[in-house]
């Protein structure tokens, strides 16, 4: 039973991460297209926009997704009551950003925002549809649905997308991509996920859904707008394109870790609450995702660090090479995500909401300190605070989960220091190659190729436990597999 446990988690993660990877990997190719036909102050004129929708946004959920998924006996009144609320929320949220749109666009001095704000801010409406959906996917862990919804979306706004740029569309490309992406990702999911809201409402339920999740909404909202007060001020204090080179930059580490990283974190926390009463449990489970998001990320980050000229020259050309120093910045800062997010889904899984929104503040207090600091010092110094910041909250994320689960910050990095070790030599033996005086696309070609060889050589030399770890995974997962195939060609011989 506990293999097939396992088994069944391992396969809704790769399904998770074929769903992140398949549709950021097309993401990112049209990025590519669209950068090289665009100029970077038209992204960074769609920035401005998006940081306004993206705090919008945090109130479609309002904790209630993850109150469904950690909420042991949720039913359909649960489910339904979530997704008329939702709804109903979002409609007054639209309404409220279309009549504000003159004063924002008046905030940074640009009147030409206003009805870019108002056609992008339709984003809410359609994911007020597929919010509920979503924590019902990841409740049942049916994270095949998301696959097919995601993908097919991605790949339909991208055609759009790169045809209306070259036709010369502009920022209006972008916006239309955005919302075809959504718009078909929630129409393809309400399609394959049988679940459908009944004509039924309870405010009791809704109170006692929110008395959990109005913890999450609030650190969610904090952390949201903490994150998303960088890029209002470069917009506002520097330039458009000043911001353009920032996000840009952010983006290449950020589809990478955050893809591995939400994707085990989606199906770690439902799995996690089924296990809350098991503290052992919770704590090996918890130790397991650090040291396995820590193996495969690290390597990634200090390996695009240390090839960073090269990648943005042959990927977005030489008109974004500004964007190299904050590539490398940001990929110092993603490189300690995972004890970020495994702690803090260990505290919603086990239902501490509460130490969640606490040490959410506590960081907050630390990073706005520390970005009123350095703001006055240019857009790079405030990267740098990012990462400074980013050091110092996963001792705070990792601080109570020191007596909750008796796993502490100090075994934390433990876990995670042979992995970071062996990618930072990775990184120096990458970085030494890129002083050849050759073609820079060779020299790419060379520099990952070499990195490659030398993570996985140390992983083996050292015997790294999480290699053997993910190879046993592997092993299981194909075995199973094959003995399935096996009986399904047994049962048709036999009929």
């Amino acid at each position: 039973m506990e293999k097939n446990y396992k088994t069944k988690v391992f396969s809704n993660l790769a399904w998770r991460l074929a769903e992140r990877y398949g549709a950021q990997i097309v993401q990112f190719i049209v990025s590519i297209v669209l950068a090289r036909i665009l100029m970077p102050e038209i992204y960074g004129t769609v920035a401005l926009v998006t940081i306004f929708i993206t705090i919008l946004q945090v109130f479609i959920d309002s904790g209630f997704g993850s109150a469904l998924i950690q909420k042991k006996d949720a039913d359909d009144l649960d489910f339904s009551t979530v997704f008329y609320f939702n709804v109903v929320l979002c409609c007054v949220l639209y309404l409220g950003i279309f009549f504000l749109a003159p004063v924002i666009a008046n905030f940074y001095d640009n009147t030409l925002l206003t009805p870019i704000i108002r056609v992008l801010s339709l984003s809410i409406i359609f994911s007020s549809l597929k919010n509920v959906q979503q924590a019902y996917v990841s409740r049942n862990l049916q994270f095949k649905k998301f696959f097919f919804a995601t993908l097919f979306g991605t790949i339909v706004s991208a055609v759009v997308g790169i045809l209306m740029a070259k036709k010369g569309y502009g920022v209006w490309a972008i916006v239309a991509q955005n919302l075809t992406n959504l718009a078909l990702d929630t129409l393809i999911l309400w399609i394959t996920v049988k679940w459908r809201p009944k004509l039924m409402f309870s405010f009791t339920r809704l109170k006692s859904l929110f008395s959990f999740g109005w913890k999450l909404l609030v650190s969610t909202l904090i952390d949201t707008l903490y994150n998303n007060l960088r890029q209002l001020l470069i917009g506002k204090k520097y330039s458009a394109t000043d911001l353009a080179y920032y996000n840009k930059a952010e983006q290449f580490p950020r589809i990478v870790a955050t893809g591995i990283n939400s994707s085990i974190d989606s199906v770690l926390f439902p799995v996690l609450s089924k296990e809350q009463e098991d503290k052992n449990r919770v704590k090996t489970m918890t130790a397991r995702s650090i040291k396995t998001t820590s193996f495969l990320i690290a390597p990634i980050m200090i390996g695009l660090a240390a090839t960073a000229p090269g990648v943005i020259k042959l990927i977005l050309t030489d008109k974004w090479i500004f964007a190299v120093p904050f590539l490398q910045i940001f990929c110092l800062d993603y490189m300690f995500f995972p004890i970020h997010t495994a702690n803090l889904s260990a505290l919603r899984a086990i239902g501490r909401s509460d130490l969640f929104l606490r040490i959410e503040i506590i960081k907050k207090i630390v990073g706005l300190t520390i970005l009123f600091i350095t703001m006055w010092f240019g857009v790079y110094a405030i990267a740098w605070g990012l990462f400074i910041t980013s050091i110092i909250a996963t001792f705070i994320n990792s601080y109570p989960n020191k007596k909750l689960l008796g796993y502490s910050y100090f075994k934390q990095i433990k876990d995670i220091l042979p992995n970071i070790l062996n990618a930072l030599f990775m990184g120096v033996c990458v970085w030494f190659i890129g002083l050849i005086k050759i073609n820079y696309i060779l020299l790419l070609f060379i520099q990952v190729l070499v990195g490659v060889v030398v993570y996985i050589l140390l992983s083996i030399i050292f015997r790294n436990e999480t290699l053997k770890y993910l190879l046993n995974i592997v092993k299981d997962f194909l075995r199973k597999r094959k003995n399935n195939t096996g009986e399904k060609d047994e049962t048709n011989i036999s009929n």
